[in-house]
Formats: C-alpha cells, sequence, structure tokens
C-alpha cells in the first residue's frame, strides 16, 4: 500500500527530469513578444546578489519554491531568475494554484492573473510541453482548470492535451498520471471526451493493487463525470468496490466524501460491504469533515438508507459541541437526514429548535423550511415551542410571499401535525391566488398538494371552530388520504393485519362482525371498524341503522412510528387525533405489542381487552 498523497514538495520533485532545456526569460523575445513584459521594472531584483540564482542547482530552486506560502513570493521568485525551465514553470503555476485552493478561493485573484510573470508561466508551459515531466504534464493541465477561467480551446490548453494524448497512446503514463489526467478531462470536456474513454480503458487494464488511495478515489471522481454509461464499467467498478474495502482506513474524511458522492451518482446501491466500512470510518470522522462534506456523507447516507446507531450517536455529539455554531445548511442536511431515516433524536432536535429561534431572521426560507418540516413529521414538540413558532409565525407574517407555494404549505401543513394550527395563515392558503400560485403553470394542482390542503381543511373544522375565515372548495378537496405515490396515511403492514383478523374472527365467531380498509366520509382509511349498538352488541359490518359506537382499529406497524420506538409519526397522530374528534373510539393494536403474544389464545385476550375494556362481557 502507498502512503497517502504526498507534498507539495515531494511532487514538485517529479517536475524535473535529469536534462531539461532551460529557455532564457530576458532573451528569449520570440517566446515573450506578445507579453510586454516591461524588463526594466525588473532590472533592479536582476542586479541584486542575492537574487542571482545561477549557482543554485535545480533541486535548491524547487525546494525553494516549495515554501513559498503567498502569490508575491512565488512570482518575486521567478521574476529573479536568469532562466525559466519549463518544469519549473510548471511548478511555479501549481504552486501558484496550490496557495488559491489553501486560501479557498474559486479563481485566483484578478492581480495574479493580469501579471505580467504569470502570464510568462503559462506561454512557457504552452509552447514546449515536450520536455515536462509526466507528473509535470498533467499537474500543469490540473493546476489550469483547477483556479483558473480557463477557455477550452485556449492554445495552452489545447497544447497541453496534446501532449498528453500523444504520451497517452504510447502507453507512458503511469496510474497516478492517468487518474489526474482523467480527473482534469472530465472536468473540461465531460464524459463525451474520447480521449477520457481511452484513460479509463487504460486503468481497467492495470492491476488495482499497484494503486495508491488517492488513485483509487480518483477512478471514482473519473467514472462520477460518466454516470450515463455506468452500466458499461459495471464490471470494472464491482472490481473497484471489492478492493476499496481494503484501503478505506487509508482514507481521508474528504477522500471518503468524495467516494461517497461517487457512488450515490453512480447508482452503486449493492455495494453494501463498501458501504459498511465506509459508514464505519464516517463515525470517527464526524468532527473532522468540512461542513460541505459532511452534507455530502448525509445525502450519501439518505440516498443508499444507510444508518446505525453509533452513527447516530457520534453526530449527536456534533451537532451538542457545536450548538449554536452549527452551520445553518448542514443543520438542515442533518434534519433531512433525521425525517428521511424516521430517526427522532430529541437532542439534535431541541439544539436546532434554539438556533432557529437565535437565527431565524438570518435562515433562507428554504433553511426555515428544512429545519421546521422534520418537527411535525416525526411529531416531536421542542421545550421551546412556544417561542419557536411565534418566531415563524413572526416571519411568515412579514415575508410570506417569499416562500415558494408549495414551500409553504408544506411548511404550515407540517405545523398543523404537531397542533401549531396555522390558524392566521388559513384564510391566506383556501384563497384563489394562492391557490393559482400554487398550480403555477400546471394544468391541475399535484395531488400532494391537495391532499395537504384538505388536511389543513379539515383541521380547521375539526380542531380549529373559532376560525371563520374562507373555506376550501370542494373542487380542491381530496376524496382519499391514503393513495399509493403521495399519501398522507401509512398503508397497513399485512402481516400484522392477517394476525388481527385472525384473532377477530376467533374473538367475533365471524368474519361478518367488522369491516377492513373502511374510506370514511371524512377522507381517512380505517383499518378495520367494529360497530356497536347501544346494548354494546356488535353489529354485523353491513349494518348502517341503530349504530351507537363506531370503533376504529389502528393497526400500526413499524412503518407508523418514528425509528425503533414507540412514537407515532405525525400523519399517524393527526389521523386518531381526527377520529376521535369524529366519533370512532380509536383503538391502537401497536405492533410492538402484538410481537409480545405467544399463541392464538393470547391474541384473542388481547384483542378483548382493546375492544371491549369497559365491558366485562362481549355481545355478537
Amino acid at each position: 500500500m502507498r502512503e497517502p498523497q504526498p507534498s507539495f514538495s515531494a511532487r514538485i520533485a517529479m517536475l524535473c527530469p535529469p536534462r531539461t532545456r532551460s529557455l532564457n526569460l530576458v532573451g528569449s523575445t520570440s517566446s515573450l513578444a506578445n507579453i510586454n513584459i516591461d524588463f526594466s521594472f525588473l532590472q533592479h531584483e536582476w542586479n541584486q546578489p542575492e537574487q542571482s540564482l545561477q549557482n543554485e542547482d535545480e533541486e535548491m530552486v524547487f525546494r525553494r519554491l516549495s515554501r513559498f506560502a503567498s502569490f508575491e513570493e512565488v512570482l518575486s521568485f521567478i521574476s529573479a531568475l536568469d532562466t525559466l525551465p519549463v518544469p519549473l514553470a510548471a511548478a511555479a503555476l501549481l504552486r501558484i494554484c496550490e496557495i488559491g485552493k489553501r486560501d479557498g478561493e474559486q479563481r485566483l485573484p484578478e492581480g495574479v492573473l493580469e501579471n505580467r510573470i504569470f502570464r510568462a508561466l503559462c506561454l512557457q508551459c504552452e509552447q514546449d510541453p515536450s520536455h515536462l515531466t509526466n507528473a509535470a504534464l498533467v499537474m500543469a493541465l490540473q493546476s489550469l482548470l483547477i483556479l483558473l477561467p480557463v477557455d477550452p480551446q485556449s492554445s495552452l490548453v489545447l497544447s497541453l492535451v496534446a501532449e498528453c494524448q500523444r504520451r497517452l497512446r504510447r502507453g507512458s503514463l503511469g496510474v497516478r498520471h492517468l487518474c489526474v489526467l482523467g480527473e482534469s478531462l472530465a472536468r473540461l470536456q465531460g464524459a463525451s471526451c474520447e480521449t477520457l474513454k481511452l484513460v479509463i480503458c487504460q486503468l481497467q487494464s492495470e492491476n488495482l493493487e499497484t494503486f495508491a488511495p488517492e488513485d483509487i478515489v480518483s477512478i471514482y471522481r473519473i467514472l462520477q463525470a460518466c454516470p450515463e454509461e455506468a452500466d458499461k464499467h459495471q464490471t470494472f467498478l464491482n472490481t473497484v468496490n471489492n478492493f476499496s474495502i481494503s484501503i478505506v482506513p487509508y482514507l481521508s474524511p474528504k477522500s471518503i466524501s468524495h467516494v461517497l458522492t461517487a457512488l450515490v451518482a453512480l447508482d452503486q446501491t449493492h455495494a453494501h460491504p463498501l458501504l459498511t466500512k465506509l459508514g464505519k470510518y464516517v463515525v470517527r470522522y464526524i468532527p473532522r469533515f468540512t461542513n460541505e462534506e459532511l452534507r455530502k456523507v448525509l445525502e450519501a447516507f439518505v440516498y443508499f438508507g444507510y444508518g446505525d446507531r453509533f452513527f447516530m450517536e457520534a453526530l449527536e455529539q456534533h451537532v451538542a459541541a457545536l450548538c449554536f455554531s452549527l452551520d445553518p445548511a448542514v443543520a438542515s442536511s442533518i434534519m433531512g437526514y433525521c425525517s428521511r431515516k424516521r430517526i427522532l433524536s430529541k437532542p439534535i432536535f431541541d439544539v436546532v429548535a434554539e438556533i432557529v429561534v437565535c437565527q431565524l431572521e438570518r435562515l433562507s426560507p428554504s433553511q426555515i423550511f428544512e429545519l421546521i418540516e422534520p418537527f411535525g413529521k416525526l411529531n416531536y414538540v421542542p421545550p421551546n415551542a412556544p417561542a419557536l413558532f411565534r418566531k415563524v409565525e413572526n416571519v411568515l407574517f412579514a415575508h410570506f410571499h417569499h416562500f415558494p407555494p408549495k414551500m409553504l404549505l408544506r411548511l404550515l401543513h407540517s405545523c398543523a401535525l404537531i397542533e401549531r394550527h396555522p390558524i392566521n395563515f388559513m384564510s391566506k392558503i383556501f384563497s384563489p391566488f394562492f391557490l393559482q400560485r400554487l398550480q403555477g403553470k400546471e394544468s391541475y394542482l399535484d395531488r400532494l398538494s391537495l391532499a395537504q390542503l384538505t388536511q389543513l381543511f379539515l383541521t380547521s373544522v375539526l380542531e380549529c371552530p373559532f376560525y371563520k375565515g374562507p373555506k376550501l372548495l370542494p373542487k380542491y378537496q381530496v376524496k382519499s388520504f391514503l393513495t399509493p405515490c403521495c399519501s398522507l396515511e401509512t398503508p397497513m403492514d399485512l402481516h400484522l393485519y392477517k394476525s388481527v383478523v385472525i384473532g377477530l374472527v376467533d374473538l367475533l365467531g365471524s368474519r361478518l362482525y367488522f369491516a377492513s380498509k373502511v374510506l370514511t366520509p371524512y377522507y381517512y382509511t380505517i383499518d378495520v371498524e367494529v360497530k356497536l349498538d347501544e346494548d354494546g352488541f356488535v353489529l354485523p359490518c353491513s349494518v348502517d341503522e341503530d349504530i351507537h359506537k363506531r370503533l376504529a382499529l389502528c393497526i400500526d406497524g413499524p412503518q407508523r412510528f418514528c425509528l425503533g420506538s414507540k412514537h407515532l409519526l405525525g400523519k399517524e397522530a393527526i389521523k386518531q387525533r381526527h377520529l376521535q374528534l369524529l366519533g370512532y373510539q380509536v383503538v391502537q393494536v401497536p405492533y410492538h405489542e402484538l410481537e409480545l403474544l405467544t399463541s392464538r389464545l393470547e391474541l384473542v385476550d388481547y384483542l378483548q381487552r382493546k375492544l371491549f375494556s369497559q365491558s366485562s362481557t362481549v355481545h355478537w
């Protein structure tokens, strides 16, 4: 196994071949004619004895270059040279770009780009790239693409790419050179680049045992640039996935983030051993990830459905340690992960609630939505709920029209799930103007928006009887909240349902005395309904007269609860709350109680206690 990526000084030593041709920076007027360097401006530096580097060997020059920490130092050093070898020009260019990356620059400052010495470096690399080593050649191209506003058709880029193509066809590029070149071509020309395809072909012919960890990461990044050809490269990907398990301990947090991002782009859902190994090291590296890297990791874990208690414990510790300094974008990603995985982490939710209260005015509408919606979905009211939702209401009053309509509807619906009813906004969202905005340019409103509007309308009727504003017109109301694609109810667990049906038949004596999947006039679907008359007798399900009480059995499987808990999701809590307000006697039959029953007799006894807890005699 090779060591991790070498330092700049180590890599810079590879740039100078044993014998290189030096071009005279002063005398080669033809090479600098188009740059218009004012030589008198630099003459005083050349005449200073301490700046004369003629007697220093090339290795010492490269070492000095690697120690410079600013653009000015590099450019001043280069301006003092009597001659500028092509490899040294490439090394200086690389060092300038690495300084820019270190400082977090998206591109080099204009002062550097317009500097005459910097332009001379670029021209030197353009005119004679054949005298560059393989490392110098691919690094020069990589440097140009990282922080320079490079035109893909510029003479400098075309010259370097042409030289790379020549060496690629000769087969003279090593693994590291192929990886660096592949990433550069992917950035420059995309998946359609024929040269990139040749790079991938040559990488496939190499022995992965000779690859350094950073080379494996480069392969993922190269293939990530060609997601439409993932099927074509799947055999190679399988080999890389299997080999990568062994190098995970050698990957940096940044590299792990890159690999996970590539696995998502390439849809490698079957690479479970690799994902498990990466997840193990993610737990260790959570405090070391940058905000962007952690966000990418969370997105990947959501995509692959990955998660375990060790990861959540580490995430909780990280959030608690940062507290109010937690970046809102990262907080949004963490809440999104918890929401998608149905993980109710009260420590995380409590910190986020405090962050929202303290920083709400600085958050964007999308961040407010992403931070608040999970509270409703996972049915959690934080300790600071009064302050939290008062702040949210104030922001909505002030910036109502700044929120995209669908986002606003989802936010208000989420608040209603936890009984934070948006009573002051119902008249607005039921208005024709808002409904038109919600529909946008489409010919009809989407099914989920209609369902959320309907449930908010039902909430206004059942839980906010004092609301006297506009109502939702019938044409915008759905007939059922239970639909295959965008349901506001969780379908029944069929295995639990079959068990309950067997017990009910034994208890009631016949299948005629209860109905299944009953759609009520109030849009909800009841798992099992049992009807009782005034004397407590069970009526046949077909009877519609003399009904004194309706029992609504909610057969709640694991999907209706937060992950690994007995805490109902928001959409199930509001359903049971509304059924009770509509006059049903809600009987909850949760999976964690059914799992404790060991016999059919215990099941019947359990159902009898649930259904008829107020009567010692069962009638049917």
